[in-house]
């Protein structure tokens, strides 16, 4: 099943305002996935499109300092909190 670039768009808006409402706290992959109704998978492949876009960052250390095995934690890139931030205000 295809999806048109037009509703990409509005899921990565969904994401974005997603992680700009709990920033500058980091969320799972499986709580973003939860909070706009998508399935896990989808969501993963739609991050990492936001990853090279540098709108979000990865984080693959807990707070200790270790390396995750199989989860991987999103926040929002400087520049796109920024923007967001800017945006809110005006």
């Amino acid at each position: 099943m295809r999806i048109s670039e037009k509703k990409k768009e509005k899921i990565f808006e969904q994401i974005l305002s997603t992680l700009f409402a709990v920033s500058p706290k980091p969320m799972f992959t499986s709580h973003i996935a939860t909070e706009i109704a998508r399935d896990e998978e989808f969501t993963k492949k739609l991050l990492t499109e936001l990853k090279l876009k540098k709108l979000i960052k990865e984080i693959t250390k807990n707070s200790e300092g270790v390396d995750y095995l199989r989860r991987i934690r999103w926040t929002l890139s400087d520049l796109a909190y920024t923007a967001y931030k800017t945006h809110q205000t005006n």
